[in-house]
């Protein structure tokens, strides 16, 4: 009989591959061996040519339910056929496949952790090959136990035949475990005294319905969790965060409970009920629950459980729980036990904790159903850090190490094709972030053995990434190539889409800031984007931001220097000196800010959709004094025009290569003047930015005759916004790319970068 090799790309360790394997080349009466090693699976085949054919036909077919099959290459094999089909230890080699992302329980896992009858009744750390933790407990590839932290609970004898039977759903389950054997759990007071003599998922259960707010270890972090129904909890669980208005994630215990808080469609449903399992923005709808919940919203972040240890917590609870991330604000998540004890000894009444090590940190992702598909705003669990599969002609170029942005942040390693994106690590302004960051970014190296021969950064010179990506490129002695923001955020859309990034698209980047190329900040892009090359067609006209990063703390400032460039402040003054809105402004020091606008000092200008958010929301008394965190006076502004019935939108003015704003602010003012509702000017502004963003649009796509308009930046996060644009352009049968996978926000920036690099290099 003859032989060949199989070399299988792609998502193949830790999902039950090789047991795949096994049963599948048993059943075709084939001979041989099957081992991981740094590049995937490796599969030796003896048999008839047929039986090989079907063997590699069924291999994608019958795939484990976590896998991804990314290429099967085959060549021929000399030797001798072995006695049977047999599965063989690893091998190690030059990293090239991917590392599975954390998967939700499983039904099979499920089913047994409920059942009385079961050995894993009530045990919290159930898992098989076709769930569980992954990447959180993952110290080095091959992903075999020893690599991992369950490599501190030697299995038992059960355990271990389930591990060994090639036969078994457990087969080279890394995280496999029991209670003789696994991972324990315990209740703590926040002293750190254990509570003895109780079930720790029972006393849980009580101290949450009592109104307790408890910190409870999970799969890629710590939670904060309470009543989602009680407000003294919630208003409490605020003050001791120090997270005054930002809504909070909650937990529910099954579908049904969600439809009872929102309104839920396929697309939701099925995102929940995924194996990513992530947090769902939703429309608010039916019972309420507790204000401080989501204050000022309409909308609620509800996930389901994905861990054992959260079903059994969820089944006894008859209502959601507040599910928010264990830490100060600000502060990342905690991980580790004594961290827990440290630093949310006086936020949680009591600690649910385990002795499994969590090796990486993941916060929740997040994803909102917008135009026609469920698209991620926070890529971490469940998705990070699957490989992106990019366009084959940037398969070639060498290793590219993408350092991202500063809020949001994530990296990016490209090699061979293949972009993997960290998951979502936070803003690096804060210093534990910035660690955070940077442990991260060690680890994913030597995970991956990966060894840039560029780096990839963003234009502004003041964020920490960029000058690490300096001093790395410096280090290593590889080209840095610095990459404009806007440009990135485009890129990374088109990229996830699996389409050629040098194909001419029009992309439109609406954003907070950005450093434009010409060393002033951008945020309201109309780009031409052709692989490593951009040209910018048409902005937002720009406006001074006084105080510079101050303006984005207090709107106000924002809304003053709106309109003193749109109309000046002593016209506005003059005409609508009753204005509640003139009378707030009028009690501010207003001479500071003309002088630095017109003089220049500290004001620097800004294109950015951002502001122009910040200014119309603080124009209507949303979080005009000061804004409580990043965006909070765009989502306020969308909750308040999702409860207006369609209108016309504001007009704006175009005049060279720029969307001014002077009209929309004139009739605004009159709105406010007429009294017309807030929500009402609230959709005015939504409907006529999408119009003019549509209609510029439109026009440059006749004149360039690009393939498609690519859509990016966190503004379009904004769900009236985004359907607006997308609807108005497929009318006009315009081809629209919208982020989905990757988010539209900066945590893509660094897919941008690195693919912003292959390009140059595809170029020269």
């Amino acid at each position: 009989m003859n032989g060949e090799r199989l070399r299988i790309r792609g998502l193949v360790q830790g999902v039950g591959f090789r047991p795949t394997v096994w049963r599948l080349a048993r059943a075709l009466g084939l001979s041989g061996r099957v081992w991981n090693d740094a590049a995937g699976v490796v599969v030796e085949l003896w048999g008839t040519r047929a039986a090989r054919d079907a063997f590699v036909r069924e291999l994608s077919r019958q795939a484990p339910p976590l896998a991804r099959v990314d290429a099967v290459e085959r060549c021929p094999l000399a030797g001798v056929s072995p006695e049977g089909f047999h599965i063989v230890p690893s091998r190690g080699g030059k990293v090239a496949t991917g590392v599975p992302a954390d998967a939700a329980t499983c039904p099979d896992c499920l089913r047994e952790v409920m059942d009385p009858a079961d050995r894993r009744y009530r045990y919290p750390f159930t898992n098989c090959t076709h769930c569980g933790p992954r990447l959180s407990i993952v110290r080095a590839i091959p992903y075999d136990r020893a690599n991992t932290s369950m490599d501190a609970f030697p299995m038992c004898p059960s355990c271990l035949a389930e591990y060994e039977d090639p036969a078994d759903r457990r087969f080279h389950a890394q995280p496999n475990a029991c209670p003789e054997c696994g991972p324990r759990l315990w209740l703590e007071a926040p002293a750190g005294q254990v509570v003895d003599g109780v079930d720790p998922l029972e006393e849980a259960v009580a101290r949450l319905l009592a109104g307790r707010i408890l910190a409870v270890k999970g799969v890629g972090g710590i939670h904060l969790a309470c009543r989602a129904d009680d407000e003294n909890a919630v208003a409490e669980l605020r003050r001791r965060k120090g997270r005054d208005h930002k809504p909070f994630a909650l937990m529910a215990r099954d579908l049904e409970q969600v439809a009872r808080y929102t309104v839920l469609d396929e697309r939701a449903v099925q995102a929940l009920s995924g194996r990513a399992a992530p947090i769902v923005v939703l429309p608010a709808s039916g019972e309420p629950l507790a204000p401080s919940v989501a204050p000022g919203q309409t909308t609620l972040g509800f996930m389901l459980p994905y861990s054992p240890l959260h079903h059994l917590l969820m089944a006894a609870l008859p209502v959601p729980l507040v599910m928010t991330s264990g830490n100060r604000s600000e502060q990342p998540q905690c991980v580790d036990n004594e961290e827990a004890r440290r630093r949310l000894g006086g936020v949680a009444d009591a600690l649910l904790l385990h002795d499994r090590e969590i090796l990486t940190r993941l916060d929740d992702s997040v994803a909102r159903p917008m135009a026609g598909r469920v698209r991620l705003l926070r890529r971490a669990r469940g998705y990070a850090p699957e490989p992106l599969t990019l366009h084959p002609d940037l398969a070639g170029g060498p290793p590219t190490l993408a350092m991202g942005g500063a809020l949001k942040s994530t990296f990016c390693l490209l090699e061979d094709g293949e972009a993997v994106l960290s998951q979502h690590l936070g803003d690096l302004e804060e210093a534990e972030t910035w660690q955070e960051y940077q442990r991260m970014l060690d680890r994913y190296r030597r995970l991956y053995r990966f060894t840039p021969r560029r780096v990839a950064v963003d234009l502004h010179p003041d964020y920490l990434s960029t000058q690490l990506g300096r001093r790395l490129a410096e280090s290593l002695s590889v080209p840095l190539i610095e990459v404009q923001h806007h440009h990135a955020h485009i890129l990374a859309c088109v990229a996830e889409h699996g389409r050629d990034p040098r194909e001419p698209v029009l992309g439109v980047a609406l954003d907070g800031l950005g450093m434009g190329g010409d060393g002033t900040l951008w945020g309201g892009e109309f780009l031409l984007v052709e692989g490593a090359r951009f040209l910018r067609l048409v902005a937002f006209d720009p406006v001074p931001m006084p105080g510079g990063v101050q303006a984005v703390r207090e709107p106000w400032r924002n809304t003053f220097a709106h309109l003193e460039r749109a109309l000046g402040w002593e016209k506005v003054r003059r005409d609508h000196p009753d204005l509640e809105l003139v009378r707030w402004m009028e009690e501010q020091p207003l001479g500071l800010m003309r002088a630095m606008v017109h003089q220049g000092v500290n004001a620097p200008p800004a294109s950015s959709a951002g502001r122009l958010f910040d200014a119309v929301a603080a124009a209507l008394g949303l979080w005009r004094a000061r804004a409580p965190y990043e965006g909070a006076g765009a989502m306020a502004l969308e909750s308040l025009a999702a409860s207006a019935t369609s209108t016309q939108g504001y007009p704006v003015a175009f005049a060279d290569d720029r969307i001014h704003w002077k009209p929309m602010w004139r009739a605004l003012l009159a709105d406010l003047a007429d009294g017309v509702s807030p929500s009402r000017i609230a959709a005015r502004f939504h409907r006529g930015l999408a119009d003019a963003v549509v209609e510029t649009a439109s026009e440059l796509h006749a004149i360039h005759r690009p393939a498609a308009v690519a859509l990016g930046g966190g503004v379009f996060q904004n769900k009236l916004l985004l359907e607006a644009v997308t609807e108005g352009l497929g009318s006009r049968g315009i081809q629209v790319l919208v982020p989905e996978r990757v988010p539209m926000n900066d945590g893509g920036l660094a897919l941008g970068q690195a693919v912003a690099a292959a390009c140059a290099d595809a170029r020269d």
